[in-house]
């Protein structure tokens, strides 16, 4: 019937219409369409099909599966870290190797393990400087036509002056004669003319760069950083004295001191016994100026770092100084006037100063100009012949083993006239980058150097292009390298910025008894790790900078990890075994690598182990990676909460 056929022909057209279907709808009868639920019994014959549906099926799955598994080992497989086989990381590869001890235990002493050949290394920040050295001596001793008059050629003709050390033998005492001359003269070795001693001093301060009594700077303005003011501060002494020192070694001292200042006034020509005495007077002065200085510790508990005033101001405090005239001839182009503010930092020391040399003007005033100029013969010897350099080594060599510190880098000598000019230009140049807008690409520090710092009166962060070099940075590195090593360096002085919330204090919306405890955690933490002998440490002055090192390593893990999540590619260092977040660690802790020595009682940061063992301690991460037992050294079973 025609209703009949009606109904017969839509399954058809649905089917056509609705394309393939599953491949068992194509030769189905009308009966294995009938739904499954339905109430009519299923066909005998349909059994089969649905036994081979479910077996097909179950094959499909597998098989799907296997191919993804395939597919994700391959994956894995590209996309996992790979090794770093160019000239870099195989330079890199090796300096680790030479530096660590692989047999020590990470998880017990990781400093030997990354610096156990540290006896055989010098510090890492010093071999890095000495590469920068290195690499601008090349620049200088390389055979280039600089353009006339460029700073180029400056360099290059002050280097070669400096090198030459035939005209500097040569020139013998002509060059600083003719100097003391100009100042007068010297009463212990000829001709002398007592000048009035403001001239004097203005003199020094403007012409020479030498400041006898105190020092006078350019700094930025305590309330507006971009605003440049006069800094009036206490004086640098050329002998390494410490408040707290014995009097046995202070003594000793003063004593190796006198008979360099002899040999000096010996070598200018002068009358052996006139030298003793003038040098002797010389210390004495010396030593007063040094019993008014006031530690820094206390002029801060004190609330006095420093003092706004007038010159007319500090005329009245200080009356021996005239004021007005030295800073001008000092500042020039600078115009200033009797009304203009300074930053004073030892209000008290300037009037103690004061009264001192209105006591030698009264009774000594010959000899207070020749500590002046002495002082001044001392500044500038290193640009002398062997002879005063020889006098130098010596004395240097014996104030080492008095202080116990470790040997400096010494400078080789100078021509004088050279250095004259280049002390006077430097200065002239700080004092039109204050009066005019400093130009974005201008360095505020060496390029070269490699000290990265936080300046507080600037409010600035400091990261000098030199320390981004190998081992610490390279484009070529693997990612952790670069995060752990110059990561960490910027994230702690970064961290500097927030020195005063950790102060008491500092933070008044903060829980200061919270802030305490964790204060105090942090230092037991510290001094329950053992220490090299002959090694300490101040943990009070230690604090502000153990925090940086635990917070600084936190933060630029925090950078790498998130940088490895968004980037992929990451490399290793071939032969060592080290996973990625492994190589992190171990470049932090190539930073540290350095010589053991006694510690400087003064100094702000902890010795290199606890360096080390502090902030990786800290870090659960660490234990985590290097599959450190619980209880470990540097898997502690409880870790401080400070950041």
């Amino acid at each position: 019937m025609e209703g009949g056929d009606q109904s017969e022909e839509e399954p058809r057209e649905r089917s056509q219409a609705g394309g393939m279907g599953t491949l068992w709808s194509q030769e189905s009868t009308p009966e294995e369409r009938l739904p499954v639920e339905g109430s009519r019994p299923p066909v005998e014959g349909s059994r089969p099909w649905a036994v081979a549906r479910r077996v097909l099926t179950a094959i499909l799955i597998l098989g799907l599966l296997l191919c993804f598994s395939v597919l994700l080992f391959y994956n894995f497989q590209n996309c996992g870290p790979r090794p770093c086989e160019t000239s870099v990381c195989l330079d890199l590869r090796d300096h680790y190797l030479a530096s660590g001890n692989t047999s020590v235990a990470p998880c017990t002493d990781f400093f030997s393990f990354a610096c156990g050949r540290a006896k055989e290394t010098n510090n890492s920040f010093q071999e890095l400087a000495t590469k920068n050295k290195n690499r601008l001596r090349r620049i200088l001793e390389a055979q280039n036509s600089w353009h006339p008059g460029s700073g180029e050629e400056k360099a290059f003709q002050f280097y070669n002056s400096c090198m030459d050390t035939r005209a500097i033998e040569a020139a013998g005492t002509g060059p600083l004669r003719q100097v003391i001359e100009e100042l007068g003269g010297w009463r212990i070795s000829g001709k002398w003319t007592s000048l009035n001693f403001n001239q004097t001093l203005r003199l020094l301060m403007s012409q020479y760069g030498h400041f006898p009594f105190f020092r006078a700077y350019l700094g930025p303005h305590p309330a507006s950083p971009h605003t440049p003011v006069i800094q009036i501060d206490q004086p640098e002494f050329d002998v390494p004295l410490k408040q707290d020192q014995e009097q046995k070694i202070y003594a000793q001292i003063f004593r190796e001191y006198l008979t360099y200042l002899n040999q000096l006034g010996t070598l200018l020509g002068g009358d052996p016994s006139k030298v003793q005495e003038h040098s002797s007077l010389s210390i004495s002065i010396t030593s007063r100026l040094f019993q008014f200085l006031r530690p820094l510790e206390q002029r801060r508990a004190q609330g006095k770092l420093f003092q706004m005033v007038t010159i007319d101001q500090l005329k009245e405090m200080a009356p021996a100084i005239d004021w007005l005239s030295c800073l001008q001839a000092t500042f020039t182009p600078m115009s200033l006037s009797p009304s203009q503010s300074l930053v004073v930092h030892d209000v008290e020391y300037l009037k103690n100063m004061s009264q001192l040399v209105e006591e030698m003007l009264l009774k000594q005033r010959d000899f207070l100009q020749s500590h002046m100029i002495l002082g001044l013969v001392v500044t500038l010897s290193p640009a002398l012949d062997s002879q005063f350099q020889e006098a130098r080594r010596k004395l240097s060599q014996k104030l080492r083993e008095l202080t116990e510190q470790p040997p400096m880098i010494q400078l080789g000598p100078s021509f004088l006239h050279s250095v004259l000019s280049c002390v006077r230009s430097l200065r002239a140049r700080i004092v039109q980058s204050f009066l005019q807008p400093r130009p974005q690409h201008r360095w505020k520090v060496s390029p070269w150097d490699v000290n990265a710092y936080y300046s507080v009166s600037d409010h600035v962060v400091v990261f000098p292009a030199g320390l981004l070099q190998p081992p610490f940075f390279h484009p070529g590195y693997p990612r952790a390298v670069n995060f752990g090593a110059a990561g960490s360096i910027m994230a702690h002085e970064l961290l500097h910025i927030f020195y005063q919330l950790l102060l008491p204090g500092g933070c008044p919306a903060c829980d200061n008894h919270a802030l305490q405890e964790a204060h105090l955690c942090l230092k037991r933490h510290y001094a329950a790790f053992p220490l090299p002998s002959r090694t300490s440490f101040n943990d009070s002055l230690t604090f502000l900078e153990n925090a940086a090192d635990v917070g600084g390593l936190a933060i630029a893990l925090q950078a790498y990890s998130k940088r490895l999540l968004r980037h992929h590619g990451e490399t290793v260092l071939p032969s060592l075994d080290l996973s990625p977040q492994q190589i992190f660690f171990r470049s932090y802790a190539q930073v540290m690598c350095r010589k053991p020595s006694p510690q400087d009682s003064h100094d702000t940061h902890s010795p290199p182990h606890l360096r080390v063992h502090g902030p990786l301690s800290s870090t659960p991460a660490f234990a985590r990676y290097f599959r450190c037992a619980r209880g470990a050294l540097l898997n502690p079973s409880s870790r401080c909460q400070l950041w």
